[in-house]
């Protein structure tokens, strides 16, 4: 028959085995294959011409509609992302990726509320309340009658005037006698 269980030579398989092959085969058989080898690339070559007239037609249709190809892409782009997200091994990696986000934020939490922590204890140590009156006294004896417990930043920043003040005049002082 036509098909035999012989294995068909690969490319690049010893020519002799092919010669041989042939060899074994009648006349008959022969003309038989070469009938059937044309007839099959005859149909690879009508199925060619059909597919490239498909693409064509579709092509023509895609057209007709307003579909681009920035607008295919971004529909296989989101398909593609849909297949993917439904991946099991996408849930996976994103549940552990969610619950190392909330333990590095409990870290984080965590961390500020010891620095948190630690301003305060460093603003009710006795160095910084004796730092803080000495300001204040600063303050009310340069010439603030602002009434105290102000932010520390206003403090700072009304004992620096109060000192420029105070160098302005001594200057104008000097040059009047």
């Amino acid at each position: 028959g036509l098909l035999r269980s012989d294995s068909i030579p690969e490319v690049g398989e010893d020519a002799a085995a092919t010669v041989s092959m042939a060899e074994t085969l009648s006349e008959e058989e022969q003309d038989e294959l070469r009938k059937e080898l044309a007839k099959v690339e005859e149909e690879i070559q009508t199925l060619s011409q059909v597919l490239a007239a498909k693409e064509k037609h579709l092509a023509e249709i895609k057209r007709k509609l307003g579909i681009n190809s920035l607008q295919e892409l971004r529909q296989n782009i989101t398909k593609s992302w849909q297949d993917v997200t439904s991946t099991t091994a996408y849930k996976r990696t994103s549940e552990t990726l969610s619950q190392a986000g909330q333990k590095a934020s409990a870290a984080f939490s965590s961390v500020g509320s010891v620095i948190t922590k630690k301003f305060e204890d460093v603003r009710n140590s006795p160095t910084f309340k004796s730092f803080e009156e000495k300001v204040e006294n600063f303050k009310s004896k340069v010439g603030g009658t602002k009434p105290a417990g102000g932010d520390f930043g206003e403090v700072l920043n009304s004992a620096a005037n109060a000192s420029a003040t105070e160098t302005i005049a001594e200057q104008t002082e000097e040059e009047t006698h």
